[in-house]
């Protein structure tokens, strides 16, 4: 096992420069990838979306002017045209699955819920997957009404047209990893087009890396009265729940209540977005969603992928759900005047940063082990990552939200953080590749003994 207590010193510092000058180097990308993003692009994609009257999971598929079928086969000839653009690189194709009548009380009819799916094969590692996803779909303030016009501007052609947009831009890059942009069916209707595209994953035998969800991206005005074009929530769960009893009666003792693999994924978002967009401010929601609500990364996380939501901060319920009306002086609906273009390309950015480095990065180490009880330091150990350069641990106060502390170790295996007590902090470790790019961090999942 390799330890850096044997590495020289020059080894240390060639590492760090080397580290160091890539890093900077790859920077510029993510600010390219920034200043890529089209707020115009977006406004006309939105615009299209809302002009198919409605996208109800159960309007109509026949039309090419009207309802979700028409809407579906839009965005995949979107899709379709970047992939042209790019010399054909990505793959487009519908999925599909049939739901029966009376699955539930807002499946009202047998439907077909179909998602559109683009995959921008990575270079290394082609069937490892970050995703990232909009909802097609739309609804009134009846969620069994698939025939009113019901324009979804915000809820969610927004996170629809943020989707396009990201693979505009990220299709002009290449990736170790794949990356799928997708449009899911279903939503309101039981979050099916998820938990269709979720069971499509494992029969494929897809690697998830995880799944940002986009769900309302575009109002900055909220119901109080807030505004703010800044704000923007990342929810994640606090741990899987596919754990066993075993896993679980382990974290009684030794920790990692709010450290599962999707809030990993929302850290690691967090941090993305304070280095190279820190005008936002990304707020860390330890929630799977909404308070009693959901969202379509929900399925991914019930069979145990990580998986966030991303979304505005400050939502209007009089424009969500909602038959267009105007009561008690007060103007209800979904439309587009309600969409902040320059707020939603914001988040689309976000977006397109953290799949860009998730994706140009290694896995992470698939075991941890945390040793040093009763001891004088912590001790951390973990499996070798194939092309790895280098690893780096953090390290946060047990009531921090983020990780707050970090130092690269070099290429080796194991490592012994002197001084320090490992009950008073929480550890990880995550893998860094040869362009600089890290990968998640990996929250120790065994004990070193």
């Amino acid at each position: 096992m390799k330890n850096l207590r044997y590495s020289s010193l020059a080894f240390v510092m060639s590492f760090f420069l080397y580290t160091s000058n890539l890093q900077a180097q790859s920077s510029q990308d993510f600010y390219d990838i920034i200043d890529g993003i089209s707020a115009q692009r977006i406004e006309k994609d939105i615009a299209k979306l809302v002009s198919f009257g409605t996208r109800h999971t159960l309007s109509d598929t026949l039309s090419n002017e009207r309802g979700i079928g028409a809407a579906r086969r839009w965005i995949k000839s979107a899709f379709e045209q970047t992939s042209k653009d790019c010399d054909n690189c990505l793959e487009v194709f519908f999925q599909g699955d049939l739901v029966k009548k009376g699955t539930n009380n807002r499946i009202v009819k047998d439907v077909e819920v179909v998602n559109v799916v683009a995959i921008q094969r990575g270079t290394k590692y082609p069937n490892r997957f970050i995703l990232m996803s909009g909802d097609i779909d739309s609804r009134v303030s009846d969620p069994t009404d698939f025939t009113s016009t019901s324009p979804g501007a915000n809820d969610n052609a927004s996170g629809m047209a943020g989707t396009l947009e990201a693979a505009r831009v990220l299709s002009t890059y290449k990736f170790e990893n794949s990356i799928v942009y997708v449009g899911l069916s279903g939503e309101e209707q039981g979050l099916f087009g998820g938990k269709g595209l979720a069971a499509y994953a494992k029969a494929q035998n897809w690697d998830i890396i995880g799944i940002l969800n986009n769900d309302m991206i575009g109002n900055i005005t909220g119901v109080d009265g807030t505004i703010s074009n800044k704000d923007f929530r990342i929810f994640s769960e606090p741990v899987p729940p596919t754990e066993t009893e075993r896993e679980r009666l382990a974290r009684r003792f030794y920790g990692g209540e709010v450290d599962g693999i999707s809030r990993q994924l929302a850290r690691h978002i967090y941090k993305q977005v304070k280095t190279y967009m820190p005008d936002m401010n990304p707020m860390l929601i330890y929630r799977l969603d909404r308070f009693g609500r959901g969202g379509h990364h929900r399925p991914f996380n019930d069979a145990g992928y990580a998986g966030v939501r991303i979304m505005e901060a400050h939502e209007n319920y009089t424009q969500q759900h909602q038959d267009i009306r105007v009561e008690n002086g007060i103007a209800y609906g979904d439309v587009l005047e309600h969409v902040n273009f320059d707020y939603a390309a914001k988040l689309t950015a976000v977006n397109a940063i953290s799949l860009a480095s998730i994706a140009w990065a290694p896995p992470a180490p698939s075991t941890v082990a945390l040793g040093g009880a009763v001891a004088p330091q912590a001790t951390l150990s973990w499996e070798e990552v194939p092309g790895a350069l280098g690893y780096k641990i953090y390290w946060r106060d047990t009531t921090s939200p983020t990780w707050d502390y970090a130092r690269e170790v070099g290429n080796v295996t194991s490592f012994e953080l002197k001084g320090m007590v490992v009950d008073n902090y929480f550890f990880g470790v995550a893998a860094i590749g040869a362009n600089g790019q890290e990968s998640i961090v990996r929250f120790p999942n065994k004990i070193q003994r």
